[in-house]
């Protein structure tokens, strides 16, 4: 057992601390390689070809599974998962109505729901045991329950919601003595606890490849004794497990093979072979040992957190740990802790209602630990659960003392992302804004935005690869996606003899082809427009609460509420003056929106802070302006200006606005948008979507920061180099975030960024 050499054989482990392998652990590289190869043989050669070719060591994993759990090779099935295991042999079982199976609080959802529907279509009695203190089987009650016959006991050795470890030895002989089949669900437990179905009188046993073996997903073992075979009979014979001899004359395979389908995928089941035999190779009494060490230092860890309760009962142990956070959804715990990059599950009371519905919990957070984790892994969880998820107060932080090595000041999509990446580079960030969190009065807020690749010059072409890049990294880090691509149209009058815009696969479409692609946006023949495959919706309020939690679990000191007056450098750095004392960095970098002007004067005659106004319009029909009938688009309306629409998503109306407005003084309240306002956008949805037959259902005002050419200003000041900016979106900002974010760390920590040169704040005007 070498952890450092396990964990460098393991490549996820490169990308995350993934303390999830009750839910699908890390394969070994070995695996991984195991199952491409086989597909590339299929390629090559043909898929019967490639299984003929590997017969033999397909037929070696019948062998490895048989000795994993004490077994014969005939005595085993592979299938996809354990819930086709477990179909598979229940459905087998000679079941009449009336009959009683007897199942265990920890059974699985799955297994659960299946019992529940033979109970009402077949007329069978479901029996859930009582539990005894330790939250184990009650083996008094149990025995009381098998003094009248009984078709099927069934227990998960471990189930899904806890840490639980079933005394299946006990359970067994209470079942063999009473004279009934013992159904075990070791799907929790393969890999992580010795299991001798054989020794402890099991009579099926139900197991997946994914968990504690490392297995690929979608694959699965079927244990039924010689005993049970005799008594079952598989309802659904395949060509795999049965020969048809003449006639109506049918022979069933003689092992448990009977119980397979002719069709599987052979890579998947090489790859368990290959996961089957490294756990073997390791002992899995060895695993036991080393992940019930670091589960116990978890345990410990999380016993001593303040706001932290463990929710394992008694009987509980082994490489599992469940727990819940006070005031805190488990689902939104593990949200939080996922942004900073450790990997855990929340198992609501749905998944395993016998338990901890009895227990009291509506959901759990589960970790679950494995040979390639050690104890930096559940340091780093322990760590990040503690971090508070509410923003900092200025006045009790700030002092004349206080320093970092980045200052970034303005949270919306710009400074959030900057905050991060350095974050995440190791640098030491204060991050500040004016405002609190979820403020309506700069250029972030909002549900949606929309990102294209489709631009005017080519210019842009690698700052947009760069934006597609960076919202994958982002969606990744933060565990949910924030991009959804559905195309988009970008439409003008055909007189002008330009459609404006270019791009990487993007093409100049006919309004007839126009209305082909998105029915839900009439242009009419006067206009042409640029259809961009790859524009689509940005989840923008997602994006940033995923920001500012990241930034948060990666140790950024975010202060809202907090006014910068001013700035000064000098040759040791930067001083900022607040109105609660004075900060001094290395950097500083100003991402502050349409505040920008005020704290760069050298920009302010440049900018110009505009008031845009949205509306959500609805419709008798949502779907007509939902994707795919509709997607993004703009239409440069003649004597109105750009028109710009998103599509309804996610229970909001189809959103459209114009890319210009008034202007606007930061410094006093955003006000909500007019009727008169209201009214204008409301007549060019009638005009140009057709289907908006509805009123508006909402409204949204914010600020453009507009430069001239509709440029941004990114990089250091001219004569201030240890002072950066992001400044002047004007109107298409939002998309690079995660780009400009990277973009301005590297400058922050020295890196030389000569893609942005274009877009240096001294070329501004």
């Amino acid at each position: 057992m070498n952890p450092v050499e396990l964990r460098a054989a393991t490549p996820g482990a490169r990308h995350a601390r993934h303390l999830n392998a009750a839910g699908a652990a890390l394969p070994s590289e070995t695996v991984l390689g195991t199952v491409i190869d086989h597909l590339r043989l299929e390629a090559r050669i043909g898929g019967y070809e490639a299984a003929e070719a590997a017969r033999d060591r397909s037929e070696q994993v019948y062998a490895l599974a048989a000795r994993l759990i004490g077994a014969e090779p005939g005595d085993i099935a592979l299938v996809e998962s354990a819930t086709v295991a477990w179909h598979r042999a229940v459905d087998a079982l000679p079941l009449r109505a009336g009959d009683r199976i007897l199942a265990a609080a920890s059974s699985y959802v799955s297994s659960a729901l299946h019992l529940l529907e033979l109970r009402r279509s077949r007329g069978i009695e479901v029996e859930v045991l009582p539990c005894a203190a330790d939250g184990t089987v009650d083996l008094t009650a149990l025995a009381d329950a098998l003094r009248r016959p009984a078709a099927l006991v069934t227990v998960a050795h471990v189930p899904t919601s806890s840490a639980l470890i079933e005394p299946v030895g006990q359970i067994a002989a209470l079942a063999r003595a009473a004279g009934v089949p013992l159904l075990l669900d070791a799907t929790q437990s393969l890999g992580q606890l010795p299991l001798d179905a054989t020794a402890i009188g099991c009579d099926i046993v139900v197991g997946t490849g994914r968990k504690f073996l490392r297995g690929p997903r979608g694959t699965g073992l079927l244990y039924v004794s010689p005993r049970m075979r005799e008594l079952m009979s598989p309802p659904h014979p395949d060509v795999r497990g049965a020969v048809w001899q003449h006639g109506d004359a049918v022979e069933l395979a003689p092992g448990a093979r009977r119980f397979e389908t002719w069709e599987t995928s052979h890579a998947l089941r090489l790859g368990l072979g290959a996961a089957l035999r490294e756990t073997l190779d390791l002992g899995v009494e060895a695993i036991g040992r080393y992940t019930t060490g670091l589960a116990d230092r978890l345990r410990a860890a999380l016993a001593g957190l303040p706001g932290v309760r463990l929710t394992d009962p008694p009987a509980g142990g082994g490489a599992i740990v469940t727990f819940v956070r006070d005031g805190e959804k488990p689902v939104e715990t593990v949200r939080r802790l996922r942004a900073a990059g450790v990997h855990l599950v929340a198992v609501p009371a749905s998944h395993g209602r016998w338990d901890l519905e009895r227990r009291g919990l509506d959901a759990v957070v589960r970790a679950s630990v494995h040979v390639y984790n050690d104890e930096s892994d559940v340091d780093a969880l322990v760590t990040a659960l503690g971090r508070t998820t509410g923003a900092r107060t200025a006045p009790a932080l700030i002092s004349s003392a206080a320093r970092a090595d980045v200052i970034v000041v303005g949270a919306g999509v710009h400074g959030s992302s900057t905050a991060w990446h350095l974050a995440q580079r190791g640098a030491g960030v204060i991050h500040l804004d004016r405002f609190p969190d979820g403020h309506t009065e700069g250029s972030s807020h909002g549900r949606l935005r929309m990102i294209r690749r489709a631009y005017p010059n080519p210019v842009w072409d690698d700052l947009v690869d760069r934006a597609y890049l960076g919202w994958g990294e982002l969606s990744a880090a933060a565990g949910v996606p924030l991009l959804t691509t559905t195309g988009g149209l970008y439409a003008r009058p055909a007189a002008d003899g330009s459609t404006g815009l270019r791009g990487p696969d993007c093409v100049t479409v006919s309004a007839a082809r126009a209305a082909a692609i998105f029915p839900g946006l009439a242009l009419g023949d006067d206009f042409t427009a640029v259809y961009d495959p790859a524009a689509g919706v940005l989840d923008a309020a997602g994006a940033m609460r995923a920001l500012r939690e990241l930034g948060l679990a990666h140790g950024v000191d975010r202060r809202t509420g907090v006014r910068v007056e001013r700035w000064s450098a000098d040759g040791a750095g930067v001083t900022v003056h607040t109105a609660d004392g004075l900060l001094r960095a290395d950097r500083l970098v100003i991402a502050a929106g349409p505040w920008t002007g005020a704290l760069v004067p050298r920009l302010a005659g440049l900018l110009e802070v505009v008031r845009i106004v949205n509306i959500h319009v609805g419709a008798t029909d949502p779907a007509t302006l939902s994707a795919p009938a509709l997607g993004p688009f703009s239409v440069e309306v003649p004597g109105a200006g750009l028109l710009y629409g998103l599509p309804a998503a996610g229970g909001d109306a189809v959103k459209i606005g114009l890319d210009h407005g008034p202007a606007d003084d930061p410094d006093r309240p955003q006000t909500p948008v007019t009727a008169a306002e209201a009214a204008r956008l409301l007549a060019l949805a009638r005009r140009f979507l057709p289907t908006a037959d509805g009123d508006v259902v909402d409204s949204v005002a914010c600020r453009y920061t507009m430069a001239p050419r509709n440029r941004f200003a990114v990089g250091a000041l001219p004569e201030t180099p240890q002072v950066l900016v992001a400044a002047a979106c004007s109107g298409h900002g939002f998309k690079f975030g995660p780009a400009i974010g990277a973009g301005l760390a590297d400058l922050a920590l020295g890196k030389q960024r000569p893609d942005l040169d274009f877009l240096a704040p001294g070329e501004l005007g």
